[in-house]
């Protein structure tokens, strides 16, 4: 099996940026070295330059593809790996063959010549990648259908980026380098503006910055290097959910804006038990405003935090972490270890680590809480069965003295002490603990009813006694502890998930989540308050029955974000629902946001509309209004050139040329002013009855271009239909001249009608290429064409979009659909004018 082949691949910003030229010219230079190469297929656009490229290497002839009455020209693929060259040059890797081809799209032939051992040299333009496909559209308004996967170029063993500034780029554009004359106008006016360029050149530059980055990553993995390589800033904060953290990321931002380029991280490391007690709500914010500063946030799990911050610093490459302080008290070093921090700074290597001051060192933590998780009646319990067990012991084993030695006594008051410990936790235990260890000194310790203890084993009995005591009652009470803490993180975790659902569905979560509040915490109401000034709110939404106006009326508050204000009425929230609360408080914060955002984008749509639809009117103006123009003014300039003597032939020629020229501008004028007046709702409508064959008869006469290529089958019993006859005939006419235009010559564009259920639909039937599933609504946008021109050069792209207006005003519709064996069916749909009123 031969050894597969390697990948070249010249990615471009933008056609026109030279990538073909690129790839010739290495070509070129590869066979002056000796190598064999081909040309599979390049296209030259009618570039000389890039054609003079061509000149001395050999050309595979490519493969004629006939699909639709139509011959395509694509790339022999057997052929080329019949000829096995070194090197075969194969352009536009995005490019979708012809039906009928060997594959469907140009990157799969070129698969192809790579398993078959031949290197490959292509190009592509970064509107073209599959990952970037969505954003270029936005940004330029112009929808890519051929894509190839990223993937395909990632796998690439060499991928150079053909780079060009947008105004050398429009530049060569203007000199007529890139597109013909009549194209460059409109090019120069949409796609090729300053801003797209800018911003395609951008996508280009990170794409390709993102690309190396895999490859030193997998480079680094092949030769195991473990090392820190620094190739780019990195600055990782990490984030306990602990107040300090909004400080630390704002620092760490700063640290990353001062390098350009420099990616901000942040990470939160999680107790692998889920109980570390972190703050769950704080940790929301802060990942908000890490997103908020352009990073990215990060959770990993642990038991080890600073051993899993470190290996995950490595693994991302960090070359700075950012630290706070300890929060704990300076005692409780002593006790805990040094902390985090510290030993993060001591085992941090080639890693910068900056310890930064916040307003909570030093004073936040100590040692935990001794007794929390049992519940004050557990602890009276304890207390009792303590006392209970205590007093019906001591007599008991007083009887038995003779019989019992003094360390099955010990045992035996240990085991009231677990006893109660189970029951009630620390404190019964460790009061038990005294109260046994004076009870079996003053009864059981020689000499007897005194405090005085004679033998020294006696006394270590009595020590072990309380130190066990007191281990084995703080272990239970641990364990109560950390069961509470694990029954409310679960609770937690549950509520949260429902959060996170009501937001991705998207929508409103407002209301939603207000509700979840609501029926969390068994309030009456619950109101999200926006402030308008010092002192002065408004509700933004609210829910109950007696929503509170003010944050001094409610009864539980919490800050959803610098002006908002969740307030709940109903009773005071007990301390440990607070933490919860914030977390619901950041949620709907970040719906709140959300809705913002959705009322921004809402508002700026119409905006953007009338913005793509005064593009498209000024790339009309300079290049449909201009041609009909420049037609006539050529006529009737020559015409009274005083010095030529026009034969009645010429004369008459050059008339007929200005007057269809006029023809087509007052064509043109008049559907702009139609349009104009659908969009201002001005358009008058006189329905009637109306004869479906009489209305197609008279649109005919307008609309068949001179070619006698329509089949009409109109029953002339049809039932009449309501319509304006006028608006009728020129939607007819509209339709048939697009099909028509597009349509081969050999496939006649047939017209049939039929009625059902009230209604007469009317069918434009072509065999053209057809109208795509997903482009069956775009294509009545005004300014729209099925491609980049009709193959007469005719008309902007408004006989559709009039059609459909002019239709919808008569009350009826017009849709699109895919005519068996290939093509595009118009249908128009009138309801059929009411018996009486004939």
């Amino acid at each position: 099996m031969s050894k597969r082949g390697t990948l070249r691949v010249y990615l471009g910003a933008a056609p026109g940026v030279g990538k073909t030229f690129a790839m010739l010219d290495e070509a070129c230079r590869r066979r002056a070295r000796g190598s064999d190469v081909v040309v599979g297929l390049v296209e030259t656009h009618g570039r000389v330059h890039t054609a003079e490229q061509i000149a001395d290497l050999e050309v595979v002839p490519r493969r004629a593809v006939t699909y639709r009455g139509v011959d395509f020209e694509e790339l022999d693929v057997a052929a080329v790996i019949a000829r096995a060259p070194q090197i075969a040059l194969v352009d536009e890797l995005a490019h979708t063959n012809a039906p009928g081809s060997r594959n469907e799209k140009r990157w799969q032939d070129v698969e192809e010549l790579l398993d078959a051992g031949i290197d490959v040299l292509s190009t592509v333009n970064v509107q073209h990648l599959e990952s970037l496909n969505d954003v270029v559209g936005q940004i330029t308004g112009v929808a890519q259908r051929e894509t190839v996967p990223d993937a395909v170029i990632r796998g690439a063993e060499q991928v150079e980026l053909i780079d060009m500034t947008p105004e050398a780029l429009r530049r060569r554009m203007a000199h007529g380098n890139i597109y013909p004359p009549e194209r460059i106008d409109a090019a120069l006016g949409n796609y090729f503006r300053p801003g797209n360029l800018t911003a395609l050149r951008e996508l280009a530059l990170l794409w390709v910055a993102d690309s190396v980055e895999e490859g030193l990553q997998r480079y680094r993995e092949q030769h195991k290097i473990t090392g820190q390589w620094e190739t780019r800033e990195r600055i990782l904060v990490a984030l306990t959910g602990g107040p300090e953290g909004d400080a630390l990321i704002r620092r760490a931002a700063r640290i990353a804006a001062r390098t350009a380029g420099a990616d901000l991280m942040a990470v939160h490391v999680e107790r692998s038990d889920g109980l570390a007690g972190s703050g769950l709500a704080a940790l929301v914010s802060q990942r908000s405003l890490v997103e908020s500063l352009g990073g990215t946030y990060h959770s990993v799990v642990g038991d080890d935090v600073p051993r899993a911050l470190l290996a995950f610093a490595r693994s991302v490459d960090a070359t700075q972490i950012v630290l706070g302080v300890s929060r704990r008290r300076p005692w409780s070093a002593a006790l805990l270890g040094p902390g985090t921090s510290a030993t993060v700074a001591r085992e941090a290597g080639r890693v910068d680590v900056h310890m930064v001051t916040h307003d909570f060192m030093g004073g936040g933590r100590g040692l935990p809480p001794i007794g929390r998780g049992l519940t004050n009646r557990r602890r009276i319990a304890g207390l009792v069965a303590a006392a209970v067990l205590l007093a019906g012991l001591t007599p008991l084993l007083a009887a038995l003295r003779s019989d019992l030695s003094f360390a099955s006594d010990v045992s035996i008051y240990l085991l009231a002490v677990v006893i109660a410990s189970l029951i009630g936790g620390f404190y019964p235990a460790i009061a038990c603990a005294v109260a046994g260890s004076v009870l079996l000194n003053y009864y059981f310790a020689p000499p007897f009813h005194t405090l005085t203890i004679n033998e020294r084993n006696n006394v270590v009995a009595l020590v072990i006694f309380l130190l066990v005591a007191g281990l084995v009652s703080r272990v239970v009470d641990l364990a109560a502890r950390r069961s509470v803490q694990a029954a409310r993180a679960s609770a937690e975790a549950e509520t949260m998930s429902t959060l996170a659902g009501s937001l991705l569905r998207g929508g409103d979560a407002l209301p939603t989540l207000l509700d979840r509040v609501k029926e969390t915490f068994t309030m009456r109401s619950v109101s999200l308050l926006e402030r308008v000034d010092a002192g002065t709110w408004r509700t933004v939404t609210s829910v109950g029955p007696d929503p509170a106006p003010t944050p001094a009326q409610g009864d539980s508050v919490a800050e959803t974000g610098d002006d908002q204000i969740l307030v709940l009425s109903g009773h005071v929230l007990a301390a440990e629902d607070q933490r919860v609360l914030a977390a619901f408080a950041a949620q709907v914060g970040v719906a709140y946001r959300q809705r913002q955002l959705s009322e921004a984008a809402s508002a700026l749509e119409p905006l953007e509309q009338s913005e793509r639809a005064r593009t498209a009117l000024l790339n009309a103006v300079s290049h449909d209004l201009r041609t009909p123009i420049a037609a006539a003014k050529a006529s009737v300039s020559s015409l009274r050139a005083a010095d030529v003597a026009w034969s009645d032939a010429d004369r008459g020629e050059l008339l007929a040329t200005a007057d269809a020229a006029l023809d087509r501008l007052t064509d043109l004028v008049t559907n702009l002013l139609d349009l104009s007046r659908l969009q201002a709702g001005v358009l008058p409508v006189l329905c009637a009855p109306v004869g479906l064959d009489d209305i197609v008869s008279r649109a005919l006469d307008h609309a068949v271009l001179g070619r006698d290529v329509v089949e009409v089958d109109v029953p002339a019993d049809l039932p009449a239909v309501l319509a304006d006859s006028g608006l009728l005939e020129r939607v007819i006419a509209n339709l048939v001249q697009n099909a028509v235009r597009y349509a081969p010559s050999e496939a006649p564009v047939r017209v049939a009608a039929s009625a059902h259920d009230g209604k007469v639909e009317l069918r434009v039937v072509d065999r053209g290429p057809g109208i795509r599933p997903a482009e069956a609504s775009r294509v009545f946008a005004a300014f729209q064409r099925l491609d980049d021109a009709p193959a007469d050069g005719v008309g902007v792209g408004l006989g559709l979009a009039i059609a459909r207006g002019f239709t919808e005003a008569m009350g009826g519709s017009v849709s699109a659909e895919e005519t068996p064996g290939g093509g595009a069916t118009l249908v128009v749909s009138l309801s059929e004018a009411p018996e009486d009123s004939a």
